[in-house]
């Protein structure tokens, strides 16, 4: 990856786009950042040439391409719980679609797209790998399904158009920037409040979001084109995570382990409350069916093929909640 080249970067204003473009720049790259009016700004560098525009609307997309060498895609609408299905589809597929058939009209000379794990198939009892794909009627869904379709888009325009992609998988990241919050922030952001008296058992892949940054460039240097790399750190359960936290914020963990079943009425209402008020639900019956899957995954492929590193998820940990801390201070 030449220190030379313009690096177009689309979600800088997000959490993992954020730092990636922020790594970028620290690596003394030149970065344009594809961002929406209406974007927050705390996340991209300001070293970054902003590009206004929409990964929806594709004029934009090709003025955001102009002389740009290397893409990251890394622009997603990330939410497990959705009332309309279709701006999920329009921004993770459509506008996917927008970005790479943009990019191969600008002949850009590499991209990496930001997929998930979302589209792998986990399963109690088994680490999943790269080879694990998840089938889109059995994702649980707008966003694993819209993830999965999108996926396999561009890699049938690998195959059959010659588009120089690679795709990576992130697990569930934390640290600092998590600005919306991803679920898995606002998970510790409540925890930070004090605000989970109980939980519900799962499994999860914790990495600190700088380290998935990391890997995105260690495949935009050394990915093969048409590969998946999964970007994880640690294998957690849930009870585990929130031990962790409860150690860093010096507040007691939550007392009760509840069993998802029982809790789908709850979970109903909440939803219903949540679509008459416009908000999103903390708890809602896509979490609960979830969490009935430890999201357990094997990222050996990554570290093997393009010398990805991570440090131990407790570092993770204590960044988000200082993070949050300090953004719970200032609200």
């Amino acid at each position: 990856m030449n220190k030379d080249g313009l690096v177009l970067v689309t979600g800088a204003s997000g959490f993992i786009g954020g730092a990636v473009a922020k790594l970028l720049i620290s690596r003394g790259h030149q970065v344009r950042a594809l961002a929406r009016a209406e974007s927050p700004r705390d996340n991209i560098p300001p070293e970054c040439e902003i590009a206004p525009g929409d990964i929806t609307d594709r004029e934009s997309v090709r003025d955001a391409m102009a002389g740009v060498r290397y893409v990251f895609h890394v622009a997603a609408h990330y939410r497990l719980w959705a009332p309309d299905p279709r701006p999920v589809f329009e921004v993770n597929v459509q506008g996917s679609e927008n970005v790479m058939r943009e990019a191969l009209r600008a002949g850009v000379e590499r991209i990496v797209y930001t997929s998930s794990v979302a589209t792998l198939a986990a399963a109690n009892g088994h680490i999943c790998t790269e080879q694990n794909r998840l089938a889109p009627e059995k994702a649980i869904g707008a966003y694993k399904q819209s993830k999965i379709v999108a996926e396999r888009l561009i890699e049938e325009m690998i195959e059959k158009e010659g588009l120089p992609a690679v795709i990576v998988c992130p697990a569930a990241p934390l640290g600092p920037g998590d600005v919306k919050p991803t679920p898995t922030g606002r998970l510790v952001a409540e925890a930070v409040r004090g605000a989970m008296p109980a939980y519900v058992e799962t499994g999860l892949n914790i990495v600190h979001v700088e380290d998935v940054a990391a890997g995105h460039i260690a495949a935009m240097t050394r990915g093969g084109v048409g590969e998946r790399y999964i970007l994880g750190g640690e294998n957690l359960t849930l009870c585990d995570l929130l031990t962790e936290i409860s150690r860093v914020t010096g507040r007691a963990p939550p007392r009760f382990k509840l069993p998802a079943g029982p809790l789908m009425p709850l979970a109903y209402v909440n939803e219903w409350g949540a679509r008459l008020m416009g908000y999103e639900p903390f708890l809602h019956c896509d979490s609960l069916k979830m969490s009935r899957t430890r999201m357990f995954f094997d990222d050996s492929k990554a570290r093997r093929e393009i010398g990805y590193e991570t440090r131990p998820a407790r570092l993770a940990v204590k960044d988000a909640v200082e993070w949050f801390r300090t953004a719970q201070r200032r609200a």
